[in-house]
């Protein structure tokens, strides 16, 4: 035992390391006054060792200052945010306060003076992400916005003050005309949403006043002077026009009826007696056709006549080819054919990128090619043939050959109108329809409502398909797929791949059409080793997949969460085994996620039994101005909440109306806004906006602007930070941004005096896809740049992480600071 009132040999105490003897002696001669405590001091002597070298033993001043602000600007930056989250000043970034922790020189500086040089920080935003302080402010207000985040007037008036610095300050008179500018606008918005509450109201107060005057089957017999088993009978064969119809807890449906349309029955109840379906004496017509609308405004709008509507079409001796198969089949190349080969001709797609990948190949085969999209236009005075989106199918200049791509979308509830207003509409004396088997019944359904023949072309997959079992993450291999349902988590696999040092692109919905084409080349170039997407990929783009690998089984559909269904297996697992470059595809589980007989049972199931035969229909412009003008109204919320009501019965044997919930929506805030004709408020409902980013508030400012006569200028990109450093908030805003630019070209492109500048917003949207695609290529190589460096230093051999010690821990912290733990709570879905 030793004895420890023997003073120690001072041989045995361990000498200091040369960081604290060079430390010690800068303290010693220069940093008394520092005031460095125990907790930064092992943080200090990290920083102090990195300036030693072999030969340098000592740090002088200039360095101990500069190693201490190191050391403290984690502080800083949460003190900043702190500050920030406190005076409300939410505009604050991460990003923001980091570059001001970075530039601070002094370790002893105040509050004072660290909020100094975050604003002039602020200054530098502003001066870079627009021309004019009023820009600088929509585009603040918007960026926030799409986080739901808006603010009072206490906010505006200190968000004012910090961008009028920025361009010279309030003698210039900037802030006292932002501040103007956005009482302004606040009592603008308030007055709108008042009048559209109070119209929303009236319009609904006349609907209910109709109804209020519909009777019961009860009242029919006296009303049509006939007994109630004719009335019944009548009402079976689809006769007398149902006004509403009303379904009781216990499933009994209870039919009401409209006093006025009833009387107009009486003439036809002879010819109905006599068994007669044809135009009686009286000159009424009781045809088939006449007798599917259940009152004046479904005649008018006569959406049970759809077909009738394409008159061009119908003036067409129209024969159809149907060209069904799984991916990989060649449907595309059969129908390119005989497009290049036709004189003129349109070919329809259901995405952007795809319309492109129409007309280039139309080009790469010596036939000159337009372009038209929903946002931009490529017009080659001298084509004859034409690339489009469906929802840009030109219904009045007939052509030789058309093709009209996915026609499996027929059944999607969103979009599905698009395409029969398409097959329906198209003017062209042949029309290829393509899509998987799963559209035969309902494309056949539309070609008897049009009297059009229709040939059948069903093509196999050109190499085999089919499942492989489950995989682990850490088994991908260059070549692979990995598919995700969400941006989220998208960008979690993304992280978890690239600390197992792999090269990843990626594809979800949220990227521009560029972006992916651009992330699809690096993949296929073998510029990345694994492809991370949403079923993103299950339409168009050529990819090089050996196999694809579902991450979950199961998606959110935007109305609930449920399990994938046999088409959408195929389609996205059909992306592997591209013919040509692999022998045969293989669709795999990722470990955890679910049964490999899950997917095994999806792809070898028949095409799923189409129960429901009646395509979805919408109104168009002419339908929505032909109702105004029969209710004489100039309400839209008022034409479309009519149409939804009387317009199809929910039973009519040929026809559904799509889901109208959107251009409803849209309408109703629209209410508030004077000075808009029927037709311009029908072209807002129609514009495509995401209503999770603000969309329908912002298209109402716009609309707004547009009514008084302003223009309205398009979106700036902000401020983009250096690719390499973006996290996942910046590569968000930027594609919040990009989406709003898309709803401002939209626009542009039918109202171009009030929208103006359509090429500066084009090269806003440039200078985005190349930056978010440069934030994806850039982080990736940079992670292949340190697993090469790391396999350097292990002797050549790239190092591997232990499975399980894999997962890239994200900095979170309470009060806007960085590096403590916050608790997770529920992910939402992107």
């Amino acid at each position: 035992m030793t004895d420890s009132s023997q003073p120690h040999d001072p041989s045995s105490i361990p000498p200091s390391s040369p960081a604290e003897r060079a430390l010690e002696q800068a303290e010693t001669a220069f940093g008394a006054h520092l005031a460095i405590t125990p907790r930064e001091r092992a943080a200090l002597l990290r920083q102090v060792a990195r300036r030693l070298g072999a030969d340098k033993t000592e740090i002088n001043e200039a360095e101990l200052l500069h190693a201490l602000c190191q050391v403290r600007r984690r502080s800083w930056a949460n003190g900043m945010m702190n500050r920030a989250h406190r005076n409300g000043d939410v505009w604050v970034r991460k990003a923001d306060v980091l570059l001001a922790a970075e530039r601070i020189s002094d370790p002893l500086i105040n509050e004072d003076g660290q909020s100094a040089v975050l604003e002039s920080v602020l200054e530098e935003r502003w001066r870079d992400m627009a021309d004019t302080p009023l820009r600088v402010l929509d585009d603040m207000r918007a960026d926030l916005a799409d986080v739901g985040t808006f603010l009072s007037g206490t906010q505006i008036e200190r968000l004012s003050h910090s961008i009028a610095r920025a361009f010279g300050g309030v003698d210039l008179g900037f802030e006292d005309e932002m501040i103007l500018e956005e009482e302004r606008r606040a009592r603008e918005q308030e007055d709108i949403r008042a009048k559209a509450e109070a119209r929303r109201a009236r319009e609904l107060q006349k609907i209910k006043d109709w109804e209020a005057t519909l009777v019961s089957f009860e009242k029919v017999p006296a009303l049509l002077h006939c007994s109630r088993r004719e009335a019944l009978r009548w009402i079976a064969e689809n006769r007398l026009p149902i006004a509403k119809r009303d379904t009781q807890p216990d499933g009994l449906e209870i039919f009401y009826f409209d006093p006025a349309e009833l009387k107009k029955c009486r003439p036809l109840l002879n010819s109905w007696r006599r068994g007669s379906g044809q135009k009686n004496d009286d000159g009424y017509d009781d045809s088939p056709q006449a007798r599917k609308g259940n009152a004046a405004i479904a005649r008018v709008a006569a959406l049970d006549r759809f077909a009738a509507h394409f008159r061009t079409a119908r003036a067409l001796n129209r024969r159809i080819t149907l060209v069904t198969g799984p991916t990989n089949s060649g449907k595309s190349h059969t129908a390119l054919e005989a497009l290049a080969q036709a004189e003129s001709g349109l070919a329809l797609a259901p995405l952007r990128l795809l319309a492109h990948e129409f007309r280039e190949a139309m080009l790469s085969r010596g036939v000159p090619a337009s372009l038209t999209t929903g946002e931009e236009r490529i017009i080659d005075p001298t084509a004859r043939h034409l690339a489009a989106t469906v929802e840009m199918c030109p219904f009045n200049n007939p052509v030789d050959v058309a093709i009209i791509d996915e026609a499996q979308m027929l059944s999607d509830p969103d979009r599905g109108a698009a395409w029969t207003a398409a097959i329906m509409g198209v003017p062209a004396r042949h029309v290829f329809i393509l899509g998987a088997a799963d559209c035969i019944p309902l494309v056949k359904r539309i070609a008897e409502l049009c009297n059009d023949p229709v040939d059948e072309i069903h093509l196999e997959r050109k190499s085999p398909l089919r499942p492989a079992g489950t995989l682990a993450l850490t088994d991908l291999r260059a070549g692979d797929a990995l598919i995700a349902f969400s941006r989220r988590d998208v960008l979690d696999l993304r992280a978890e791949l690239m600390a197992h040092n792999r090269r990843v692109a990626v594809i979800y919905g949220a990227l521009s059409p560029e972006v992916r084409r651009a992330e699809a080349a690096r993949f296929n170039r073998g510029e990345a080793d694994i492809l991370i997407a949403t079923d993103a990929i299950g339409m168009g783009l050529n990819l090089s997949i050996r196999r694809v690998v579902f991450s979950t089984l199961r998606k959110y559909d935007g109305r609930q969460t449920r399990n994938l269904v046999s088409q959408e297996v195929k389609q996205i697992g059909g992306r592997a085994g591209r013919f040509g470059k692999h022998e045969e595809g293989l669709v795999c589980v990722l470990e955890g996620a679910g049964r490999p007989s899950f997917i095994r049972h999806m792809l070898d199931a028949p095409p799923e039994p189409t129960l429901e035969l009646r395509p979805l229909v919408q109104p168009d412009a002419d339908i929505v101005q032909a109702v105004a003008q029969e209710m004489e109204s100039d309400s839209l919320y008022g034409v479309l909440t009519r149409i939804k009501r009387a317009v199809l019965r929910p039973d009519d044997p040929n026809y559904r109306l799509a889901d109208m919930e959107q251009a409803l929506e849209i309408a109703a805030a629209l209410e508030g806004v004077d000075g808009l004709d029927l037709s311009t408020r029908w072209t807002y409902a129609m514009c495509p906006i995401n209503t999770r980013d603000n969309g329908i508030p912002r298209l109402v400012e716009w609309a707004a602007l547009h009514a008084r006569g302003q223009r309205i200028f398009p979106p700036g990109t902000g401020r983009l930070p250096a690719a390499a450093t973006a996290g996942r908030e910046e590569l968000e805003r930027a594609e919040k941004r990009h989406r709003r630019l898309v709803t401002w070209r939209w626009l542009a492109m039918r109202f171009p005096e009030n929208y103006p500048e359509l090429i500066v917003a084009e090269r806003n949207a440039a200078i985005l896809d190349e930056w978010i695609e440069q934030v994806l290529r850039t982080q990736s190589r940079m992670r292949e740049s340190s697993r090469r460096y790391q396999g350097r230093r292990n002797g050549g051999a790239p190092t591997r992480q232990r499975e399980g010690h894999n997962r890239p821990k994200t900095p979170r912290s309470k009060a806007g600071g960085f590096g403590k733990k916050k608790p997770h709570g529920k992910r939402k879905k992107d």
